[in-house]
């Protein structure tokens, strides 16, 4: 996990954002994954972008994974999702996103959409502590990584987890081919 310091994530909620924090202080106790295997480590907030994070602290692209918020339509109805990728990939938006939330066009959500729906930073939003309603689509090579770095929420922080853990949180659904 490249040169972050790391520590469990439910002893620095000062390094989470507050639906993060309340995710894992309700972690299920037969998750695949043990909540103290969710980790944390601080980083600098102007480094969080992922190309900038990944150069400074040493973190392969292919390790590094982004939380994007989709949004669409259907008959007046605004449907969001959450997509988890790889860092080397992006998401199909308009072919698997679209199908999954089963409207006509998807794109990004606006920023202050995502923003005041999600309780979270821009730029470090994360799957972990999303809206309960909201789907979370992980994709097969996520899950398929022994660990991810992803946000926390938070700009000066990033969490590290089991790829497998993405996959079991709660309103996951993992799809091959969501990325391209």
């Amino acid at each position: 996990m490249g040169t972050l310091k790391t520590e469990p994530a439910r002893s620095r909620p000062d390094l989470l954002a507050a639906p993060v924090a309340a995710a894992l202080g309700q972690w299920p106790a037969e998750a695949p994954v043990d909540v103290d295997d969710v980790l944390v480590a601080p980083i600098d907030a102007d480094l969080a972008d992922t190309a900038a994070f990944c150069a400074a602290y040493e973190v392969r692209l292919d390790e590094s994974a982004n939380c994007v918020v989709v949004a669409g339509k259907r008959e007046g109805v605004v449907r969001y999702a959450a997509c988890v990728v790889l860092a080397t990939t992006r998401a199909d938006v308009n072919g698997v996103v679209r199908r999954m939330l089963d409207v006509r066009k998807a794109s990004f959500a606006p920023m202050a959409d995502a923003v005041e729906l999600t309780g979270m930073e821009y730029g470090g939003i994360t799957p972990v502590g999303l809206p309960a309603q909201w789907p979370i689509l992980v994709d097969a090579r996520v899950v398929a990584t022994p660990h991810v770095i992803i946000g926390s929420g938070v700009r000066h922080s990033k969490i590290a987890l089991p790829g497998p853990a993405v996959g079991a949180l709660p309103h996951a659904v993992v799809l091959e081919g969501l990325a391209v």
